[in-house]
């Protein structure tokens, strides 16, 4: 099985793939269309030059490759995908193949932690619009909604949500999901220095969240237009 994880950015995505990683029988994608979407959009981020020297930026390999084999024989392969980096030139006809699931998160959480790490963002950047186009098409292909799952609840009770996460996708659940190593990973991107330092001293799911965050003045407009898309795909959350 092919699992496709669509979120946004700051969103409990690496966390997510470090629990599927921890399993055992599932190989794992960090982010596989990013230096795509960079070479192709001329946009900037950080680390943008050493991530389009690294990874492939031809959007027709990567979705051969994400609809290929997976490494090592292993029964399961995890990609984590960013919603924003699937822009209209690339051809999304390889989800098909995939089992996608949809990662939500309230815009104000994600708006106040993406915003620590790169500033003034948009719309564009935190993949909500992107997030919902997507719902949408596979919804359109298969004839009914996608698999959704909120990061709140993850955090909530992590096991009683990955439970269910993986009935749905008719996987056995293991205890493995739960608890992963400190640091860095074999199979981070090359831009983990900059975006992972919280969950690289993780073990683990972190506790409940918080109220949501108070947020500058200027950002309310961005989590106004943002919050209908998550309020939408909410509403089919496991």
């Amino acid at each position: 099985m092919k699992i496709a994880m669509w979120s946004g950015p700051r969103n409990l995505s690496t966390a997510m793939m470090y629990a599927f990683a921890a399993r055992g029988d599932c190989a794992v994608w960090d982010e596989p269309f990013y230096a795509a979407y960079l070479a192709k959009t001329g946009i900037d981020h950080p680390m943008r030059d050493a991530i389009i020297a690294t990874d492939e930026t031809d959007p027709t390999r990567i979705a051969s490759a994400c609809t290929g084999p997976t490494p090592d024989g292993k029964p399961l392969h995890y990609h984590k995908h960013m919603t924003l980096h699937m822009i209209p030139e690339f051809d999304r006809g390889f989800m098909r193949a995939l089992t996608n699931v949809f990662l939500i998160r309230h815009p104000a959480r994600v708006v106040a932690s993406y915003s620590q790490k790169r500033e003034a963002p948009t719309l564009a950047d935190i993949g909500f619009v992107q997030q919902a186009e997507l719902f949408d098409q596979v919804a359109g292909w298969t004839g009914r909604a996608p698999l959704v799952i909120d990061s709140a609840d993850i955090r909530a009770n992590p096991l009683e949500s990955l439970t269910k996460l993986c009935t749905a996708l008719g996987i056995p659940f293991t205890a493995n999901m739960l608890r992963w190593p400190a640091g860095p990973k074999p199979y981070d991107g090359v831009w983990a220095p900059h975006w992972y330092n919280a969950v690289h001293v993780s073990t683990g799911f972190g506790e409940p969240e918080a109220p949501l965050p108070s947020l500058p003045a200027e950002y309310a407009p961005l989590v106004e237009q943002a919050l209908p898309h998550y309020q939408r795909l909410a509403a089919h959350k496991l």
